[in-house]
């Protein structure tokens, strides 16, 4: 059983940083991309950043410049974000993919909060 835990999250005022980390666990095969997923209230889950096999990443439009993913290892991802906007409140989830599982494994997701 694969499982996703997620930590880092928290409230913090417009312009500061959050560090989120997320580690795999289990039985994991055929990791195509480990990354970081938000949804805020009323909205879509959507894509902030994601960072493929091969090291290459892929990011929001709005978060560029300001956050940067990196790993430690295949199956551990951070999500350094800095220069915060309220806008960036939402819940923070961690995905895992993999051949063989349609949207690969979610972790339970963190929230992060940013006051103005």
């Amino acid at each position: 059983q694969v499982q996703l835990v997620e930590s880092g999250g928290g409230s913090v005022q417009a312009g500061g940083s959050l560090r989120l980390s997320c580690k795999a666990s289990g039985i994991i095969y055929g990791i195509n991309a480990m990354g970081w997923y938000r949804q805020a209230p009323g909205k879509q889950r959507e894509l902030v950043a994601t960072m493929i096999r091969d090291g290459s990443t892929i990011y929001a439009d709005s978060v560029k410049g300001r956050f940067a993913i990196s790993r430690a290892n295949a199956i551990t991802v951070y999500l350094q974000m800095n220069s915060l906007k309220p806008e960036d409140t939402a819940v923070y989830y961690c995905n895992l993919g993999t051949t063989g599982k349609p949207g690969g494994y979610w972790g339970q997701g963190t929230q992060v909060t940013v006051s103005s």
